[in-house]
């Protein structure tokens, strides 16, 4: 069974055994802590993934030694030890820490679900006991779902094109695989054929897959399912070529139901994860941009809270440029609210704030012209900049800045532990907001 390191975002992981129990640090070897450092220099000397490696940093402080710190992305790596290191969000709690982080996960797992790319809608984090389950085998047990989900639909069969050395003729004859298979036994025909089969692309793909996660998962739930589920392919040949099988994969309008597992088998047969991030190094990789997630979980629960009182809420909206001629450099505020003639641009920010008003709270400038051509843009003074509660910001409710010609920027503070009442008091706020 691998090792495991359950981390959250701003954590540090030290190898001085000095601080083995302190509760400011986590500790690894010093052979796990190299080969995680390894890791890191290996992508960040890599053009394609040095953006993504900004999530981990090395840092040295004074009488502790290296310490690696994780911010931004979220997931589960894998070193070549076999060191598992589950990277969670950090979410504030106002009664306490959440030193397990039983409340962290099941959080994560909501947000995880407002993803477009993830099968959410058969992933149930009460079905599953997250706070049992370590991050791969919940991955691992949303894919059984999906799996399961397929069986009960049914498994797509198509014609195969069978080669064999029959004792009736049947399709076409080889000849010269006849004439060499059969030179004695004139009663035989060697001969292809196409014999409707599920032994397609996609099934074995399928299969290969329940074969890997069989190996991988630690939890006795997921062993179980998919013991359940590899009697259902019992006729269908692992994968032994996943470049090719992935190339022949089919998704048309009778293949809808495989898109989503088709994904999630690549991700884990090829060890893809969603930020690309794999290598000699790691064995596999499942790792989240933390903005990406925030910016869809607070989109999804605004649609819930708002849709009903007569809000049309738009995500990602591109209908505006900051330059027309030429059509260049698109805005793409991540929520944008319409209401007759009202309208309210909403931005998410995965960013802990201070407070400090001489510090701007922390808030970037740049984030500030971006609220103010947003403004600008859509012709709307009413903007929302959307950030995560934190304990240092608690109780900070009515911060606003005003431009002197036409712009309001409000932040409003998202409580993670309590997000439907936290968007019912934004809904409150818009409604009593002077236009």
């Amino acid at each position: 069974m691998d090792k495991l390191l359950q981390v959250r975002e701003f954590d540090m992981i030290t190898e001085n055994p000095s601080f083995k129990n302190d509760k400011k640090y986590k500790y690894i070897e010093s052979s796990a802590f190299q080969d995680l450092i390894n890791f890191i220099y290996k992508f960040s000397a890599d053009e394609e993934n040095a953006d993504a490696l900004k999530f981990m940093s090395i840092s040295y402080k004074s009488n502790i030694g290296k310490v690696i710190t994780f911010k931004n992305y979220v997931g589960v790596i894998q070193i070549k030890n076999s060191l598992q290191i589950q990277i969670l969000p950090k979410i504030s709690f106002d009664d306490e820490d959440d030193y397990e982080n039983k409340k962290t996960k099941k959080i994560f797992v909501k947000m995880l679900k407002s993803m477009k790319n993830f099968p959410s809608k058969v992933f149930n984090d009460a079905s599953l006991k997250v706070e049992r389950m370590n991050i791969y085998d919940i991955f691992i047990s949303a894919y059984l779902q999906e799996v399961r989900d397929l069986v009960k639909y049914g498994i797509k069969s198509a014609y195969i094109e069978q080669e064999n050395n029959l004792r009736f003729y049947k399709g076409k004859l080889l000849t010269t695989k006849h004439i060499k298979e059969n030179i004695i036994h004139k009663e035989r025909f060697y001969v292809s054929y196409d014999e409707f089969h599920p032994n397609r692309s996609e099934n074995k793909l399928i299969k290969s897959t329940l074969l890997k996660l069989q190996k991988l998962t630690t939890s006795a739930e997921n062993s179980k399912e998919i013991r359940q589920l590899l009697t259902a392919f019992e006729m269908v040949e692992p994968s032994t070529n996943y470049v090719k099988d992935f190339s022949q994969v089919q998704i048309d309008r009778n293949m809808k139901y495989y898109e989503m597992i088709m994904q999630w088998s690549k991700m884990f047969l090829m060890d893809k994860s969603f930020t690309s991030l794999s290598g000699e190094n790691t064995s596999r990789s499942l790792l989240f941009r933390m903005e990406m997630l925030y910016e869809s979980y607070v989109a999804q629960q605004i649609k819930k809270i708002l849709s009903p009182n007569g809000w049309e809420v738009l995500v990602q909206d591109k209908r505006h440029y900051l330059f027309e001629k030429p059509r260049q450099f698109a805005l793409k505020p991540d929520i944008v609210c319409k209401q007759g003639n009202r309208t309210i641009i909403m931005d998410a920010k995965w960013k802990s704030l201070i407070d400090n008003e001489r510090k701007n709270y922390g808030i970037s400038q740049g984030d500030m012209y971006q609220m103010y051509a947003y403004s600008k843009k859509y012709n709307t003074s009413e903007i929302w900049l959307l950030y995560p509660l934190n304990d240092e910001m608690r109780g900070n409710s009515d911060i606003k800045f005003l431009s002197g010609d036409g712009t309001t920027v409000r932040l409003h503070f998202v409580d993670l532990a309590r997000i439907q009442e936290t968007f019912e008091e934004l809904r409150d706020k818009l409604e009593n907001t002077e236009m």
